[in-house]
């Protein structure tokens, strides 16, 4: 497969730990935001570097928005909301899921029918 060929690229990008996570995680927050300590707190394992990284990564993909409280110094206060691009993901994240749930054997029974209300 040619290194410039769009199903390589776009699973080298999303294919990264942690970015299928992060982008439910935000599609679950109110308004699809989340604050970066909400996002850390839900993702047990996830270093502060990483997950700053990989949100970086998001905003300059276009499928996050971020957010900084004006007015102070150092920001006390940085959220992130996905985008039309980060919601359109979603859809696609939940076509993998109900692929998973269908044909995957062994896999355990999912807790909600909508990514936004999962519990797993």
């Amino acid at each position: 497969m040619q290194s410039v060929c769009t199903v390589n690229r776009t699973v080298k990008y999303l294919g990264k730990k942690w970015m299928f996570l992060i982008i439910l995680e935000l599609y679950k927050g109110d308004g699809y935001t989340r604050r970066f300590t909400e996002v850390k707190e839900r993702l047990p394992g996830i270093t502060a570097k990483v997950l700053s990284a990989r949100l970086k990564e998001l905003e300059e993909e276009g499928l996050v928005e971020k957010h900084v409280e004006a007015g102070t110094v150092p920001p006390v206060r940085s959220e992130y909301t996905l985008t039309a691009s980060g919601l359109g993901l979603v859809e696609v994240i939940k076509d993998i899921k109900r692929w998973a749930l269908r044909w995957k054997i062994e896999n355990r029974a999912c807790g909600a029918q909508d990514c936004h209300d999962c519990v797993l």
